[in-house]
């Protein structure tokens, strides 16, 4: 009977051996787990923003992990002896870590789009339109928001509930998303999991591989792929939208985007129009 018995497998994808009298190999620990955090974070914001720009960095961060599995199956290097493992133990390749390569990617890919691609609409500055009363010097003058169309009251409103990050602000942001990419990094040299080079290759094809996918969608960009995902059917059933690029992730919603779309639509017609009575 004993014999019928099948083995059980573990699924490790949390198992992580570290030392619970050592502070620091707990702290360790929890950092090793921040690949499966990360996730959770996007699969959120993808659920409750619907940000194209969010989708676009979560099938980055997924590619990279590919990149990783082919290069440790290229590399074949074995992972350092563990003290509670030992040499040998079945736990894969170790070059590169793909932990450190996980989090260099999710910190310079946030960094790229913090500093590099958020470009935020000023409230109360450029963009505004005189909605009501008097010339632009009139002490009663009402301007209103133009993000496709906003009345002065919602203008107003806007910009008093929210103001956008500035750039040194955006980039203390990527500077702490490195800090704790790099803690990550240290996490698994300290746990004796990967060797400092396993972890410095890492993080050198994380980074690599942000910078490579923020060309690349750059370009999808620049090429209206994007734009043209958006406008298909299966987007707008899914109601996904590109506001995160010029607004807050708070400020963005889907009656912004859809009011923006309709000005665009009709700018189109207008432009069309304009055309048309040229021609005759």
């Amino acid at each position: 009977m004993a014999d019928d018995i099948t083995p059980l497998a573990s699924l490790s994808i949390t198992h992580v051996y570290y030392n619970p009298t050592d502070p620091l190999s707990t702290l360790a620990a929890f950092l090793s787990l921040l690949p499966q955090g990360l996730c959770v974070v996007y699969a959120t914001l993808l659920w409750s923003t619907r940000e194209a720009e969010v989708l676009l960095m979560f099938a980055g961060q997924l590619a990279c992990e590919g990149v990783n599995l082919v290069l440790k199956r290229l590399i074949k290097e074995e992972r350092p002896p563990h003290r509670a493992l030992g040499a040998g133990s079945g736990r894969g390749y170790g070059m590169p870590s793909s932990h450190a390569q996980f989090a260099f990617f999710w910190a310079v890919a946030a960094g790229l789009f913090l500093c590099v691609r958020h470009r935020p609409r000023p409230l109360g500055g450029v963009g505004l339109v005189t909605a009501a009363g008097g010339g632009d010097g009139g002490g009663n003058v009402q301007r209103a928001y133009r993000l496709g169309g906003l009345s002065a009251a919602a203008a107003s409103i806007e910009a008093y509930s929210h103001s956008h990050w500035t750039l040194a602000q955006r980039a203390v942001a990527s500077a702490g998303a490195l800090l704790v990419a790099g803690m990550v990094a240290w996490s698994r040299v300290y746990l004796e999991y990967h060797s400092v080079r396993q972890v410095l290759a890492g993080c050198a094809a994380g980074a690599g591989c942000a910078v490579a996918w923020f060309a690349v969608t750059y370009l999808m960009r620049e090429m209206g792929l994007v734009a043209w995902a958006l406008d298909m059917p299966l987007a707008r059933w899914l109601r996904m939208r590109d506001l995160v690029v010029v607004e807050d992730l708070c400020q963005a919603g889907w009656e912004k985007w859809e009011e923006r779309r309709r000005v665009a639509l009709e700018k189109d017609r207008e432009r069309e129009k304009a055309k048309a009575g040229k021609g005759q």
